[in-house]
């Protein structure tokens, strides 16, 4: 698949959930029919083996399996495939990122650091060093409610210099940091947040790799194009719909609601990676959270 730029980078991306049998084994049928559905629904790109599809539980086999299918099931779509392989060690995410570059991914999605500390000089350095040492695109990915390292605005804009780093998904909800981060040229600011990226993107931000568009791809499908073509009231009403899911989806941690919603709709089989445990959904939920994603699943 050819390499990403900044400009290809908008509209809704899918952080996908990785589905597993209940003794934690991928369901490879259930990734390739969730794939079929999000090119289906024109979901802009698809994340491999981040957050939510639970990367740092599997193993760089699994990975190599859940990209190379990704890569072509979307080849010759619309839909981008772009891979996680942010670590602690900077080789080890070089290496990540060689064999996401041969598993035919567009772009990496490279986290800060987690467990170090870390000034923002080490951040500039350990980043520049990585790009430096890669072939793929690479987009930031600045989580500080996970990691514990902030990318500070500053480090962004001067890392945004640096040739083959094209973006940052930026899952701090700070809209005064993406009202800056949107003035950098040829640099994709994405939204990490569900909750917020409505805003984000009001202010500029290009799209949002989202968690609730596992299950609602269509709804944040249309927000995101109502929102570039100027039509805010509307994309504000249709998001206003999505706030009770917004609030399920991380009342407990990422990605323990989305996986159970998705079980409790037939979406994916019943399985997540210890030490995770799926969620339990309250009674006078159901009926309201599952209804539309039924509906648009059901569309395919």
């Amino acid at each position: 698949m050819v390499k990403i730029q900044a400009k290809d980078l908008s509209g809704c991306m899918v952080a996908l959930v990785t589905p597993m049998f209940a003794d934690g084994s991928i369901n490879f049928d259930q990734w390739q029919a969730l794939i079929q559905w999000h090119i289906q629904n024109q979901t802009d790109a698809i994340v491999v083996a981040g957050t939510t599809g639970e990367s740092v539980l599997l193993s760089t086999e699994e990975i190599d399996q859940l990209s190379q299918l990704a890569v072509q099931l979307c080849q010759g779509t619309k839909t981008h495939v772009i891979i996680g392989t942010g670590g602690i060690q900077p080789d080890k995410v070089i290496t990540a990122n060689q064999r996401a570059r041969n598993n035919g991914a567009q772009a990496v999605l490279v986290v800060t650091p987690y467990y170090l500390t870390l000034s923002q000089s080490a951040l500039y350095q350990h980043f520049t060093y990585i790009a430096e040492h890669s072939e793929l695109p690479i987009i930031l990915y600045n989580v500080p409610s996970r990691t514990g390292i902030d990318i500070q605005t500053n480090t962004s804009k001067n890392l945004a210099q640096i040739d083959n780093i094209i973006g940052i998904k930026e899952a701090k909800a700070d809209m005064q940091r993406i009202a800056e981060l949107v003035k950098i040229k040829n640099f994709a600011v994405l939204s990490g947040d569900d909750g917020s990226f409505v805003q984000a993107m009001t202010l500029g931000a290009h799209g949002v790799i989202s968690v609730a568009a596992n299950v609602r791809p269509q709804a944040i499908k249309s927000i995101c194009s109502h929102i570039q073509l100027g039509n805010l009231e509307q994309a504000t009403q249709l998001n206003q719909q999505l706030i009770p899911l917004y609030d399920y989806l991380f009342h407990e941690p990422n990605p323990c609601p989305v996986k159970s919603l998705m079980h409790h709709t037939n979406m994916v089989s019943s399985g997540i990676r210890k030490p995770l445990v799926m969620t339990k959904i309250k009674a006078n939920q159901v009926r309201s959270l599952t209804q539309p994603i039924i509906q648009e699943f059901n569309s395919k």
